[in-house]
């Protein structure tokens, strides 16, 4: 009897297998806590850490891929970069440093004077006044904007970076109303101002260290963004139109309120969420007075 119960399977020790029902071996299997993550896996740990909360990392981890890759952030930085290389070669230019006649001559330029064509309070975004101009937004808003949409999808991220261009456009038609209005910065900065945003409320949640570098990094590129813009706004002789720098508020004021929103509403229902609501209505209010502005109180021609 003995010598029965010594061959009965489920007397015996059970043997190691790992969480996939596979028996390990002595040398080539290895139980999965064993096994070192490849560098999609370590790239996706490194996204997590910087874009998200402790509580809400595994379950980025668990789906994370990069099948769809970003593709909103790569596609809009390609059409960025392919109009200014349009007007700084096939367009009379006498450098690439800053870009004159071209660019204010062309149909995607917001000028107050031809605000009617309302294409232009979203298409002067794929504009840049210069070399320096184009490198800062794009380096900026790949560094930024390819995490967040490894995370958070491309309507998300398409949603916030078109409120950003667009609130830009609009407040620099209401307080700057005079000036005209080239490049990305206001979808960069609200893109900007949702993460800052997360940053801050979610600081204890991160790694203390990283949670500091990120909002240092970010209030430095902005303060010094901002230095350069008000100088070519005020202070620089370079002949031509001025060019405003309120989109940069625009942006950051959109960014800190509508992408803080749908970034923060990571695997959550924002239909559900009533600061989405508030969000959109404020959001719809505001268009909806400047465009009255624009129309009736305007001081520009």
């Amino acid at each position: 009897m003995d010598a029965l119960d010594a061959l009965d399977p489920e007397l015996q020790e059970p043997l190691p297998v790992d969480r996939n029902g596979r028996r390990l071996g002595d040398t080539t299997d290895q139980p999965d806590g064993d096994r070192r993550p490849g560098r999609c896996e370590r790239f996706h740990l490194a996204v997590s850490r910087w874009m998200l909360p402790e509580d809400r990392r595994g379950k980025y981890l668990e789906r994370a891929n990069c099948c769809p890759p970003p593709i909103f952030i790569i596609l809009i930085s390609i059409a960025e970069l392919a109009v200014f290389i349009y007007y700084a070669v096939w367009k009379p230019q006498k450098q690439w440093v800053t870009l004159d006649e071209g660019i204010w001559k062309s149909p995607l330029t917001y000028k107050p004077e031809a605000r009617q064509e309302a294409w232009r309070f979203v298409s002067y975004m794929f504009v840049h006044a210069g070399v320096q101009h184009i490198v800062g937004n794009l380096l900026m808003q790949l560094l930024v904007g390819v995490p967040l949409e490894l995370v958070h999808k491309g309507f998300e991220v398409g949603m916030v970076y078109t409120s950003g261009v667009l609130a830009g456009s609009l407040c620099s038609s209401i307080f700057d109303p005079l000036s005209a209005l080239v490049g990305a910065s206001g979808g960069v900065y609200a893109l900007l101002g949702g993460y800052f945003m997360n940053a801050v409320v979610n600081f204890r949640e991160m790694i203390p260290l990283l949670g500091i570098f990120r909002i240092l990094a970010i209030v430095v590129f902005v303060a010094t963004d901002f230095g350069f813009a008000i100088y070519r706004r005020f202070l620089s002789d370079d002949a031509g139109m001025k060019v405003s720098f309120v989109a940069h508020i625009g942006g950051v004021v959109a960014g800190m309120t509508v992408g803080y929103v749908f970034f923060s509403a990571y695997d959550q229902k924002l239909l559900k969420d009533p600061r989405f609501w508030l969000c959109i209505v404020g959001y719809l209010l505001f268009v909806i007075f400047a465009v009255v502005f624009n129309v009736v109180l305007s001081p520009a021609p």
